[in-house]
């Protein structure tokens, strides 16, 4: 009984699908309801040739395999949006990716403080950094800061300037890091980076970095670190004896 009952129920499924014909997924004149166009996202329209009528439903699925339907093949869902991320990616030399947080990227803001035009602020609780203009605005730079017990506050002026810097690292930070190298030269492995401006007779300095994921971070051991690019920028704008104020 059950060998004649299966071949019955499949010839009639067969002659119903084949008789109902293929799915019409848009109704004549334009899509369905609610659907949304594809100014909107909702679907995105592919032109191909059509394949031969199967007459859809159980057959079509059969032969075909699943999603590769005429209507599968012909419209493709997608999100109505493409979500990007918050913050601008970008690539260090050694491949590390990481973003960058816009409230520590360059910007011109609003200036009206009493230091005159030229003068440099770096308010390391914002761990900002201020370039002060002639026209009432500042020019302002994100920035990385001391660890804590390594922060400092004074008027400095900028006595020196090198690109590509060597670094020596002083006694006293060889004291407590034994591992690192008694001299680098400069270069992109260099942490000082693109660019330094040393600040009075201290050894402190504003500088590139390396690391330029630390922007925005107190990690250093009191010098003030900047993006390669960033710290290129300023160390156009300054010149010698540019007066430093920190806070």
């Amino acid at each position: 009984m059950q060998r004649l009952v299966l071949p019955v129920i499949i010839t009639a499924f067969t002659f119903t699908t084949a008789a109902a014909g293929p799915l019409n997924i848009n109704p004549p004149g334009g899509a369905p309801s609610g659907a949304g166009s594809p100014a909107d996202g909702a679907l995105v329209q592919r032109v191909q040739s059509p394949g031969p009528n199967l007459g859809g439903g159980f057959l079509e699925l059969l032969f075909r395999g699943p999603g590769n339907s005429d209507a599968a093949s012909r419209y493709e869902p997608r999100l109505p949006f493409q979500r990007q991320p918050m913050e601008p990616a970008e690539q260090d030399p050694s491949g590390r990716q990481y973003t960058v947080n816009p409230r520590y990227q360059k910007q011109v803001v609003n200036y009206d403080g009493k230091e005159r035009g030229g003068t440099v602020i770096i308010n390391t609780n914002e761990r900002l950094l201020y370039l002060i203009q002639d026209d009432g605005t500042a020019i302002r730079y994100g920035i990385g800061v001391g660890r804590p017990g390594f922060t400092w506050a004074g008027v400095r002026e900028v006595t020196r300037k090198r690109e590509w810097p060597d670094w020596t690292p002083p006694p006293e930070m060889l004291k407590r890091r034994p591992d690192l190298p008694r001299h680098m030269e400069g270069g992109p492995e260099n942490p000082l980076g693109a660019r330094a401006m040393y600040l009075g007779s201290t050894l402190y300095r504003i500088h590139g970095s390396n690391e330029p994921w630390t922007i925005g971070t107190a990690v250093s051991s009191g010098c003030i670190r900047m993006r390669n690019e960033d710290v290129i920028d300023l160390y156009e704008r300054v010149r010698v004896g540019t007066r430093v104020v920190v806070i």
